[in-house]
């Protein structure tokens, strides 16, 4: 297969910070090798956002928030389950900031999430309790676009997530699976390649964008 890009499509980047990268409090194995092939795409396309994890100190989905828990547990939330994670992307620090390697001065927009300490947010459109939207897909429907391409950190979270939302929203949906890593946690990256497929998410590889 080779896609053809055109004015409606977006390459969206996630989470490509220092914290999730090696070196980084929730480091993904191998999350600086993608850099450049995603500098590579992004130069094909027209239109580029970004998301960036924005946590406030003492977040809910800390492990340090919770006394007698450790990262990688998991609790009920009002909203669900949620998993445990060490501290990262505090607002303001240097794990927060999206990786100087990455080169994409065209961007038009970075959007941030997570930024509401009593609920997370793995996806770049709403919030961990299915009903508080971060506004991007309002924005992507006012830019006119109708296709997204998704690349960055992680596969089976924040990756998955977004392109989940991004195709409930309308939106014809790619996830670029070399230009991805996961954290892959008890089984979740086969659960989530399975979720985006049920949803009609496609998974495709760089090379078959022109």
């Amino acid at each position: 297969m080779s896609i053809s890009l055109n004015a409606k499509d977006l390459l969206l980047v996630i989470d490509v910070q220092y914290d999730f990268l090696p070196g980084g409090s929730l480091a993904v194995a191998g999350g600086d090798e993608i850099i450049p092939l995603i500098n590579q795409l992004g130069s094909k396309f027209a239109n580029v956002a970004l998301t960036q994890d924005w946590h406030p100190a003492g977040h809910i989905s800390f492990a340090s928030s919770h006394p007698g828990k450790v990262p990688f547990e998991l609790i009920a939330l009002p909203y669900g389950q949620q998993v445990l994670w060490p501290d990262h992307c505090v607002q303001g620090t240097h794990g927060a900031e999206i990786s100087a390697a990455i080169e994409l001065p065209h961007a038009q927009l970075i959007i941030r999430k997570g930024y509401h300490g009593d609920v997370d947010s793995y996806s770049g459109f709403q919030e961990a309790d299915r009903a508080t939207k971060t506004g991007l897909a309002g924005y992507l429907t006012e830019r006119g676009i109708t296709r997204l391409f998704v690349v960055g950190l992680a596969t089976d979270f924040c990756v998955g997530w977004s392109a989940l939302d991004a195709q409930s929203a309308g939106f014809e949906t790619y996830v670029v699976e070399d230009a991805c890593r996961a954290i892959d946690a008890n089984g979740s990256l086969a659960a989530a390649w399975h979720a985006m497929a049920a949803a009609g998410v496609k998974r495709i590889t760089s090379g078959e964008i022109a």
